[in-house]
Parts: C-alpha cells; sequence; structure tokens
C-alpha cells in the first residue's frame, strides 16, 4: 500500500506543505479505501446470490454435487481471505472467482435439466407436464379407439365374407354330390323312383330344397298310374298365405288342373293307363302363358292363368299329397296313387325341342333349380325309393 501511495501523482504547482500534503494523502487513501470496500460488497452479494442459487440446485443434485459445490466455496473463502492489496488484482481475481462460479452454475443447471427427477420440478413445469401427457394419453388413446374400430369393421366384414365363401362352397360341394356317381344307393344317383302305392293321407315325398322367385318355370317328370278316378297329386308347392302356389292334379272325374296362386287352368292330357309317361308344363308370368306336353308333344297352350304374379319364394314342395296348409293338412281323396321319377325344374321355358329330346331319352337334363337326385328327396309314411332307368322301362310298356 505504501509502495501505490508513493507511486500516486502529486499535484502540479509545485510542492505543498508537509501538513498539507499529509492531508491529501489521507483524503485520497480513504477514497481508495471506500471504493475497495464497494467494490468488495458489491462483490461479496453477488457470490451471497450465486451461492443461493448453487444452494437450491444441489438440494437436489445430492451428496456429490454438494462436496464439489463446499469445496469449490472454500476455495473461495481462501481467495478472498488473501485477495491482493492491489485494486486492479482484486477486481480481476473477484472477475476470475465469479465467472469460475458461473461455469459451475451452469454446468449444474445442465445436469439437472438431463438427471433431474420429476418430483423435484417446479410446480408450475410439473402441471406443465402434466398437462402434455394428458394430451399425449387422449391422442393415443383416441388413435387406439380408432385403430380398434377399424380392427371390427375389418373383423365385420372378414367374417360377412368367410359365410358368403362357405355358403358358395356348401352349394357347390352339394352340387358335385348331386352330381357325383356312386353318392347313392342306386346305380346313379338319378335313377330311382319314388312309390306311392295307397291313397292316404300320410304317403308322401318331399324336396328338401325350396324354390326362389321365379318369373317363369317349367317342370317336367315321368309318372305311372291306373289309379281312379283321378291320380290325385302329383306334386303341390305351398307358401305362406297360399297353399295353392303350384299345383298339378286330377281330382275325381275333373281334367288334370294347373294351379297357380289359386288360379287354374285345365290342361288336355292323359296318363292315368298304367304306363310311363313323360309330362312337362310351361309357364311365364307374362300374360300368364302355359303349355302341356305329354311324351314329347304339345297338346295344349293357353294365358291369362295368373298373370304378371312371382311365384314366391322359400316354400314347401311336396311329391303326393295336396297342402292345404304349408307342408300339411294331406286330404286322402286328393293323394297320389303311382309312381314317379326325373321330377325337375327349371327357371325357364324350355324349348320344344328340347323337351322332345327329354321325353325320348336321347338327353339328359337336370333342372337348374330343381334336379332329381337321390338326396334331395325324403320319403314318409310308407313311401319307397326303388331303383328305375325309366326310359328302359317305358320301352318295355310299349
Amino acid at each position: 500500500l505504501l509502495a501505490q501511495i508513493a507511486s500516486w501523482p502529486r499535484p502540479a504547482g509545485g510542492a505543498l506543505p508537509p501538513e498539507e500534503e499529509l492531508k491529501a494523502t489521507v483524503l485520497q487513501l480513504r477514497e481508495t479505501v471506500l471504493q475497495q470496500k464497494e467494490t468488495i460488497g458489491s462483490q461479496r452479494e453477488a457470490i451471497r446470490e450465486l451461492t443461493g442459487k448453487l444452494s437450491r440446485c444441489e438440494s437436489a443434485d445430492g451428496k456429490s454435487a454438494t462436496g464439489t459445490w463446499k469445496k469449490e466455496l472454500g476455495k473461495g473463502k481462501d481467495t478472498m481471505g488473501d485477495l491482493p492489496r492491489d485494486p486492479a488484482q482484486v477486481i480481476d481475481q473477484l472477475s476470475r472467482t465469479m465467472q469460475t462460479l458461473k461455469d459451475r452454475l451452469e454446468s449444474l443447471e445442465h445436469q439437472l435439466r438431463a438427471n433431474v427427477s420429476y418430483a423435484a420440478l417446479p410446480n408450475d413445469l410439473r402441471e406443465m407436464l402434466q398437462r402434455r401427457l394428458g394430451d399425449l394419453e387422449r391422442q393415443l388413446l383416441s388413435k387406439v379407439a380408432e385403430l380398434e374400430d377399424e380392427k371390427s369393421l375389418l373383423h365385420n366384414e372378414t367374417s360377412a365374407h368367410r359365410q358368403k365363401t362357405e355358403t358358395a362352397l356348401n352349394a357347390l360341394l352339394e352340387r358335385v354330390s348331386e352330381l357325383e356317381k356312386g353318392n347313392s344307393a342306386f346305380k346313379s344317383p338319378d335313377e330311382f323312383k319314388v312309390s306311392l302305392p295307397l291313397r292316404t293321407n300320410y304317403l308322401y315325398g318331399k324336396i328338401k330344397k325350396t324354390l326362389p322367385e321365379l318369373y317363369a318355370f317349367t317342370v317336367c317328370l315321368w309318372l305311372r298310374s291306373s289309379a281312379s278316378p283321378g291320380i290325385g297329386t302329383p306334386f303341390s308347392y305351398a307358401v305362406p298365405g297360399q297353399a295353392n302356389e303350384i299345383v298339378l292334379i286330377e281330382w275325381g272325374n275333373n281334367p288334370i288342373e294347373l294351379l297357380i296362386n289359386d288360379k287354374v287352368a285345365q290342361l288336355p292330357l292323359f296318363i292315368s293307363d298304367g304306363k310311363w309317361h313323360h309330362i312337362c308344363i310351361t309357364w311365364t308370368t307374362r300374360d300368364g302363358m302355359w303349355e302341356a306336353f305329354q311324351d314329347g308333344e304339345k297338346l295344349g297352350t293357353g294365358e291369362n292363368l295368373a298373370p304378371w304374379h312371382p311365384i314366391k319364394p322359400g316354400g314347401v314342395l311336396i311329391l303326393g299329397q295336396e297342402q292345404d296348409t304349408v307342408g300339411g293338412r294331406f286330404d286322402a281323396t286328393q293323394a297320389f296313387v303311382g309312381e314317379m321319377s326325373q321330377f325337375n325344374i327349371w327357371d325357364r321355358v324350355l324349348k320344344a325341342e328340347d323337351i322332345m329330346n327329354i321325353a325320348n331319352c336321347s338327353t339328359n337334363m337336370p333342372g337348374n333349380i330343381i334336379p332329381w337326385v337321390d338326396n334331395n328327396v325324403d320319403v314318409f309314411g310308407g313311401a319307397t325309393k326303388w331303383p328305375v332307368e325309366t326310359c328302359e322301362e317305358r320301352l318295355l310298356d310299349l
């Protein structure tokens, strides 16, 4: 300090008296001390502020950080205890100490951002994180719900497609089984006849399949009967609300009649001679036109038989009985007595040459709606199935 005082500049204008020079020196020294005191006070205030921040940070950082900070703080105390006498050096030393403390503070803050636990976060930051997590959770749940809906929709579509495919496969397998050779007790699945020898109300056959909605049809069958009076009812088709949707009947001394939706047309057919006859009937809803064939020849035609009436689907098709209700209430006086075979139904009007070819046994044309196959016909009440080759037996009748 004495060296600093000796180096201070002297006032211009010559030497002062010793008393004045000493007084000026004391004033300058006092001013210098006050400036150093203010500088040290401000630096200590800065150090206390930094120390407070470091203490809050180190409370979450753990023991290792605390020990490091104490060591650094101890170094700071030592430095302050050994402050140089030169004010410039004091300020430089304090600046270096402050920079060291700032670097340490930044390091601690960076470490806190990387490692601090959620519980040690400030309340406002914690609430913000909770809101963000809540938003993310809601978005995630919404996306999961969308995926679940898509999964459910895909499952439903897959189930519907699988059901449709299985239905188509079952229909195909059924059709294949109908056409396969050797799947019946008979030599061929279609080479059999149904025998109904008595006029009762409990002998009958039933076609397992039903009809779709039809706007035209052709029904063909072989039959043999010598019943009198009248052969009865070779077949009937009943639907809910209409027991006489389609009926072929010869009752008592009346001619053979075709009923459609309970409307009647008389057919010029004569088949009660005890011989095999091939019968075909065509009908179309257009003007209610009909045709009647016997042994390949057209014997009658007409119109206005239930015109513009579509045949209703989903009914019951019975061989040998007339239905007063769907599938039942048979009347013995209307029962068919005899044998029948090759009962086939198509969903169109067959050409006359096709009917002739079927009748003279030159072609085999199963019905595309109802084919004559063994596993599609059930018999009840004592009705029986027997092997038959109708074309060969017909030749025996000639």
